[in-house]
């Protein structure tokens, strides 16, 4: 209740008429009133001595580290840093860095030296200006060294503030991004609270402090002034310069702790770049609550030369409880290229510990293929793979494999279905020998293969994927042309065509077309596809953006959420889930396959250029890129080079050279792209 409504209810109290005994009480109510009122009144002078002593507070832990907190200027370099939708202008205008040592070590985000500044001007506190050479980079917290000599140019020794040990950082407590872009003798102050801790994998403090390239590289301090973090963008999905950019200004800011970055100054300051350290394994599930058991081992990884294999289930990493592949991040994200950990596996019931020592990078990794595709027909007896085609000229061609054949091991390891033998394949290496067992009527054969990588061009004919047969009796989804579908949390809508002898015991493929600017009609789209998801077992969906002329990268969301009804409704073949568009529309399905691996196994991407830098190529995540290029198109040049980025990362990409003019598929083009999606199971 507000004090003026408060003096209006005692001043109707006082008017009121009635007897003497109503008279006493309401007297008495009078009295209780005017005690309340007494306090309130109070409470608010305190209340606003309270907000004086923050305030006072606030100013002496900004004064307290001020001298410390420096203006760095950058000047030339590249224009632009980033790709296509992430793609940011780089300025030259000033940015912040944070004294760490006396001699003239100085600290900042490695986001203020994307663009690669031909030269770095220092701002101090007392107004003096001077030189600094960037010393090195941790590109695991997005940190940059700095130096200035200090003593060629006379500065003395300058101001190192005191820094918060990492525990006594705590949830609650008060919180202060300091940055001095906009006046070099007045720093910008924006305040907060500490809302979480290890964040980031186990790398950043949070704060709801507003955090943005105004404050990137200066201090996060407590309100005694000690810095507790060096602000930086971060981000849980990528690790650049620019990840977590998109989040400035939101409440949801990360600092690095200046303790952690105290520990790494000694290798810092000998010019050695720092990296996160890598493994080499990867799991099954989703990455957040799956659980710990590896599904491969990349060939020369640390993880392989410790001789962790696919099925151990991890428990323990350097004395830290492990279950699910959230806690393993949690415990990899802070460490480095070059640390030496301790893991320890269950293998069956027998616990094994080894060490090894993380690296910074693997070599590009590239899907082994035996040269075969398998029928899709249902089999009662679940007893190995039936080769559907042979590759000509692949390893199973040189081993001698046959259509009709069934594999039933490959590597010395069983296969009874189709995910067995992916799965065997991805703890293989690129042009390793194989032993694969196969019958062939009666006979049992042993023949070995020499795997190869997984061919660029489409087969010009295939056979039949399954038994041709019509829809089953008894119950199914909705099938047919399915209009205005719609996820609950966005406005979007989308369509859907199911063939109409769907078959709910025989996996489906999903083809998601995503317009161009523009937009569709319904019928044309239906002319367009129909044939060919009846052939190809495939179900059309067609999601609709919110603005017809353009893709959010926002919409990703609902994209993703579409393919996730899809396939909880039908079933789906995840092998052959394919995003599909043309210029914009093929844009948006490559940033959506980036995005979202486990979903989306295949792009085709026409007259649309690849804007984001790919993901490294992984054993359990299986891509494919069909992309057209015409030489005089407007984004040639783009489309070339997302071409040669995937090809780097060991992707197989199928190029459909279009002649000058880029356009929509012809009918031929797109009956062979048809093949190329009806080839995405092969192994």
């Amino acid at each position: 209740m507000s004090f003026p409504h408060m003096q209006r209810l005692f001043s109707v109290r006082r008017s009121s008429q009635g007897n003497p005994v109503q008279n006493i009480r309401r007297f008495g109510s009078c009295l209780v009133l005017a005690g309340f009122v007494a306090l309130f009144t109070s409470a608010a002078g305190a209340q606003d001595d309270l907000e004086a002593l923050e305030e006072q507070a606030t100013r002496a832990a900004v004064l307290r580290v001020a001298p410390s907190v420096v203006q760095i200027q950058t000047v030339g370099g590249l224009e632009k840093v980033g790709q296509g939708q992430g793609a940011m202008l780089a300025g030259t205008g000033p940015t912040t860095g944070v004294v760490l040592t006396d001699d003239g070590y100085i600290i900042s985000s490695a986001f203020n030296f994307a663009q690669k500044p031909t030269s770095i001007l220092v701002g101090l506190a007392d107004g003096s200006r001077a030189p600094a050479k960037l010393v090195a980079t941790d590109r695991n917290r997005q940190l940059a060294l700095l130096k200035v000599d200090v003593v060629a140019l006379k500065l003395g020794s300058l101001p190192v503030p005191e820094f918060v040990p990492e525990k006594d950082v705590k949830v609650g407590q008060w919180a202060v991004a300091i940055g001095r872009t906009y006046e070099g003798n007045q720093p910008n102050v924006s305040v907060g609270i500490v809302s979480a801790t290890k964040r980031i994998w186990g790398k950043a403090i949070q704060t709801d402090a507003k955090v943005s390239p105004s404050n990137y590289g200066g201090p996060l301090v407590d309100i005694r002034g000690r810095v507790a973090g060096i602000l930086v963008p971060l981000s849980q999905q990528q690790s650049s310069e620019l990840a977590g950019v998109e989040w400035y200004d939101s409440g949801i800011g990360f600092a690095v702790s200046l303790e952690q970055v105290y520990k790494m100054l000694p290798v810092m300051k000998s010019g050695k770049d720092l990296h996160p350290g890598v493994m080499g394994i990867s799991f099954k599930g989703d990455p957040l609550s799956g659980d710990a058991t590896i599904a491969t081992v990349r060939a020369g990884s640390p993880a392989a030369d410790a001789g962790l294999k696919a099925g151990d289930k991890l428990v323990e990493i350097e004395g830290q409880k492990v279950e699910r592949q959230s806690q393993i991040k949690q415990v990899i994200g802070p460490r480095y290229a070059g640390e030496e950990i301790t893991v320890a596996v269950m293998r069956d019931k027998e616990r094994i510990e080894q060490k090894m020592t993380l690296v910074d990078k693997l070599e590009p990794y590239q899907h082994p293929f035996l040269g075969i595709l398998p029928m899709r027909s249902p089999r009662s007896d679940a007893d190995g793979v039936q080769v559907r085609f042979v590759y000509p000229g692949s390893a199973a061609d040189k081993a001698g494999i046959k259509a009709g054949d069934i594999i039933t091991s490959i590597a010395g390891l069983p296969v009874k279905r189709r995910d067995d033998m992916l799965e065997s394949l991805a703890g293989l290496k690129f042009q390793q020998k194989t032993p694969v067992v196969l019958k062939r009527g009666s006979e049992n054969l042993t023949v070995e293969a020499t795997l190869t990588g997984i061919p660029e061009f489409v087969p010009e004919k295939l056979p039949a994927a399954r038994a041709a047969g019509g829809a089953p009796a008894g119950a199914r989804p909705e099938v047919g042309l399915l209009k205005d579908r719609k996820i609950t949390e966005f406005e979007n809508n989308y369509l859907m065509y199911v063939p109409d002898n769907y078959d709910p015991n025989v996996p489906h493929g999903i083809l998601m077309w995503i317009h161009e600017p523009g937009g569709y009609k319904d019928d044309e789209l239906l002319a367009r596809w129909k044939a060919h998801c009846d052939a190809n077992d495939l179900i059309l969906v067609a999601p609709k953006s919110t603005d017809a002329n353009k893709w959010l990268p926002t919409e990703i969301g609902f994209l993703k959420k579409v393919l996730d009804k899809v396939i909880a409704d039908y079933n789906v073949d995840r092998t052959r889930i394919v995003a599909h568009g043309y210029q914009g529309g093929g844009s948006q399905a490559l940033q959506l396959a980036f995005q979202h691996r486990d979903l989306v196994r295949a792009v085709a991407s026409v007259d649309g250029p690849v804007t984001a830098q790919p993901p490294e190529n992984e054993p359990i995540y299986r891509q494919a890129f069909y992309l057209t290029n015409a030489a005089k198109a407007q984004r040639a040049a783009q489309i070339k080079a997302g071409i040669e980025k995937l090809r780097q990362f060991k992707y197989p990409v199928t190029v459909k050279e279009q002649g000058d003019t880029a356009a929509q598929l012809t009918p031929d083009q797109l009956a062979e792209l048809m093949r190329w999606v009806d080839s995405l199971d092969r192994m």
